[in-house]
C-alpha cells in the first residue's frame, strides 16, 4: 500500500508540518514535497513509515522556521537587493 498524494497533504495538515518542516526532516527539496503531494511525482513507498516515525517523536523532530529578512531588501522577494540597473563604478 502507497501514500497517495490527498493522504500525505492531510498528514501534514494534521500534524501541523509545513512542506518546508516536512522536507527538511525528511532531507528532501522542499519542491519534491510539493511535487508528491500534487501527484506530479509518485510518493516513494517507504515515506508511510518515515512519517509514522515522526508522528512517533512528536515536536522533537520538527524544525523551528524563522523567517530571514535579506540585508538591503525591501520586501519584494528573495532578491537580496540584486538589480538589473548597472552600478556605478568608482575610477581612480
Amino acid at each position: 500500500m502507497t501514500t497517495r498524494p490527498r493522504d500525505l497533504r492531510k498528514w501534514r495538515e494534521k500534524t501541523g508540518y509545513s512542506q518546508v518542516q516536512l522536507a527538511r526532516v525528511l532531507d528532501v527539496d522542499v519542491m519534491t514535497v510539493s511535487r508528491w503531494e500534487r501527484g506530479i511525482m509518485q510518493v516513494p513507498s517507504f515515506l508511510k513509515w518515515a512519517l509514522a516515525y515522526i508522528e512517533l517523536q512528536g515536536e522533537e523532530l520538527k524544525p523551528q522556521l524563522k523567517r530571514r529578512r535579506q540585508k538591503g531588501g525591501k520586501g519584494y522577494g528573495n532578491f537580496g537587493g540584486v538589480s538589473n540597473v548597472p552600478q556605478k563604478t568608482k575610477s581612480k
